[in-house]
């Protein structure tokens, strides 16, 4: 089948910080909004992390340079999917392929900018 796209899959990391987040993300859900709802959210959360694999041609992902240097978001909320995070992830090249480091899963009300990293993923 000839889509006219790269076929090419991106490997996609999440820090330590990135899957704390993830984690502290559902327990608030289910300490919210029961178990139901928290497992839609897993599968939100999850659908747009596999979503990277297609790379920064994914639908939604945006260049942040005003937070950072080669810095790019991705809102959860896609596909009809209701969702109140970014992904925010840096891109990297690692002997030779195309990797996507998730950095942290904010809530889009937060400063971004403040949340960021100070430190590379170490990985």
């Amino acid at each position: 089948m000839a889509t006219g796209l790269s076929t090419q899959l991106w490997t996609v990391r999440l820090s330590a910080t990135a899957e704390t987040d993830y984690r502290q993300i559902l327990r608030w859900t289910l300490k919210n909004f029961g178990p139901t709802q928290t497992n839609d959210y897993a599968a939100v959360l999850t659908s747009a992390l596999q979503a990277l694999c297609a790379g920064t041609s994914t639908i939604g992902v945006k260049a942040r340079e005003e937070i950072g240097t080669d810095i790019w978001t991705l809102h959860v909320a896609r596909q009809g999917r209701k969702g109140r995070h970014f992904i925010l992830f840096r891109v990297n090249r690692v002997q030779g392929q195309q990797v996507i480091d998730v950095l942290r899963l904010l809530h889009d009300s937060m400063d971004l900018q403040r949340h960021l990293p100070s430190t590379d993923l170490g990985q």
